[in-house]
């Protein structure tokens, strides 16, 4: 329910959809929502346009070279913005119209504004109501509690609607007893966390232990006297004790902007996360470095000496160091811009997927029910052609033509699941 736009004039192609940033939308913000953003689509080559493929090919290649993309791409953001001329050819008294309708417009985007804070504030009344069901959840998973009988009926009438297969039952009395009886759900949330493919994407091996000790993520929405006073929203997480660090939360910030974006919703402004407190000398649990060890020999006395030189390393930890968005005076090159707002991108979907899809769904995360719905109708592969049995034309035909204009049955309930 939000969104992120802004600022530098250079901005790379993106192959993939990913959270706007303040840096990458410029005039249209994308809303963040729940079923993320749109992907573009490409069109294909059909008959018609085999002839022009060579020379399209040639061009394609062209395309290829840093330099002339770099090039084309700078020449394009200079037009961004700017007037095609045709307003200025219209007749004064259609321009003095026009000249209206964008005071009407603003008169609008103040309406849109008011829209937006209040769905904000519905978001906050909600978010109140689950707060009794994750800290059920919290005890359940943390093996505090176990679970009531109403409970576990809901729970078997879900398992059944879904289709699952349904293992035979055990007593209350042996799932308590034994000396190994297993405590809680172990490692419910780094489970979570890896059946969601852009957070699974951030965990190393090394993270995994760590994130063994995770016992619970929450969403809360900062209040109206927070830092500057801006709205948004925090996401903590709790830990149990660990040999990696001595917090026992950490905690990410994610500010939005004051005024909504030129889409009507609102527009990511900045992350902060908590100071990871790593135990260990000289960085030896912070699992955000890594520690590289050379020998050197001296070429006069022949001694050799052993050298250690701290350097970064991929970590889902890094989550909690988020980059900064640039200045208005900032003098990076071009290059270092458009890695910073991928990095920027990145970051803002992470914490999106966090707060639209693992917290609110964790357990479906958790058992993987969650990968069934993740692209559902967008990127159905028709590669295994094994699978389909061709149909006969003439059948088509004698029917008559096929229409297109309404989705195959049983589409409306597919797009009912995903938007679940």
């Amino acid at each position: 329910m939000s969104d992120a736009t802004s600022t530098p004039s250079n901005i790379p192609e993106r192959k993939e959809a990913v959270a706007p940033t303040p840096q990458n939308t410029p005039l249209n913000a994308a809303p963040i929502g729940r079923e993320g953003l749109s992907r573009p689509t490409v069109a294909s080559i059909g008959e018609d346009d085999e002839e022009s493929e060579g020379a399209g090919g040639a061009l394609a290649g062209l395309s290829g070279h840093p330099a002339l993309r770099g090039l084309m791409q700078s020449k394009l953001a200079s037009l961004i913005g700017r007037s095609s001329g045709y307003i200025e050819t219209l007749p004064p008294a259609v321009r003095q119209r026009v000249t209206a309708l964008k005071g009407l417009q603003r008169d609008h985007n103040l309406i849109e504004q008011e829209f937006q804070r209040e769905i904000l504030e519905l978001e906050k009344k909600y978010a109140a109501r689950y707060e009794p069901i994750y800290e059920r959840r919290r005890a359940l998973v943390a093996g505090e509690q176990e679970p009531s009988p109403e409970e576990l009926d809901k729970g078997k009438q879900v398992e059944q609607e879904d289709g699952e297969d349904l293992a035979e039952e055990a007593s209350v009395a042996e799932v308590n007893d034994g000396d190994d009886a297993v405590e809680g759900i172990p490692n419910f949330w780094l489970t979570a966390l890896q059946n969601n493919p852009g957070i699974s994407e951030l965990i190393t091996e090394r993270d995994q232990d760590a994130l063994q000790y995770l016992t619970d993520i929450r969403l809360s929405y900062l209040p109206e006297d927070s830092k500057d006073g801006q709205p948004g929203f925090r996401l903590t997480f709790s830990f149990a004790p660990n040999e990696y660090f001595s917090n026992d939360k950490l905690v990410k910030s994610y500010y939005y902007q004051d005024e909504v974006g030129y889409s009507g919703d609102f527009v990511y402004d900045r992350a902060e996360g908590d100071a990871i407190q790593w135990k260990g000398e000289e960085g030896e649990k912070d699992l955000t470095k890594k520690i590289e060890v050379k020998k050197q020999r001296n070429k006069n006395t022949n001694r050799t000496r052993v050298v250690k030189k701290v350097l970064p390393a991929e970590s889902f930890f890094n989550f909690f160091s988020p980059p900064k968005p640039p200045t208005e005076d900032d003098d990076r090159s071009e290059s270092e811009l458009a890695d910073l707002d991928e990095r920027l991108e990145l970051d803002y979907q992470i914490g999106e997927d966090l707060k639209e899809r693992v917290i609110p769904r964790a357990v479906d995360h958790f058992t993987g029910k969650s990968l069934e719905y993740e692209g559902l109708g967008d990127d159905e592969s028709f590669d295994d052609e094994d699978d389909y049995d061709d149909e006969d034309d003439e059948d088509d035909d004698e029917d008559g033509p096929v229409s297109r204009s309404h989705p195959p049955a049983g589409a409306e309930g597919q797009q009912e699941c995903k938007n679940q």
